[in-house]
């Protein structure tokens, strides 16, 4: 049973880093003088939130699977529209 257990706990941290990252990019205020310096704090968001994607697909069910894959495609539209306006 722990095994099942650190599948689920490998997933919630993934979904808690996924959110995170997005709350920081709600979060950034385009055109403020701290943009630079927010967009930097949001790429360190993602690349932990990834991490932690990373390391519940390791262990990922098959019905949590297309969840954490689904959690890696928002990331890269946040990066990739973040870095758009910068």
């Amino acid at each position: 049973m722990p095994y099942h257990k650190n599948k689920q706990q490998a997933f919630q941290a993934a979904q808690q880093g996924t959110e995170q990252a997005r709350d920081v990019y709600e979060a950034i205020v385009r055109n403020d003088p701290d943009y630079g310096h927010d967009f930097k704090r949001l790429e360190n968001e993602v690349n932990e939130a990834m991490e932690q994607i990373n390391n519940a697909l390791e262990v990922a069910s098959e019905t949590q699977r297309p969840q954490l894959m689904q959690f890696q495609q928002d990331l890269n539209t946040i990066l990739q529209q973040g870095t758009l306006e910068e």
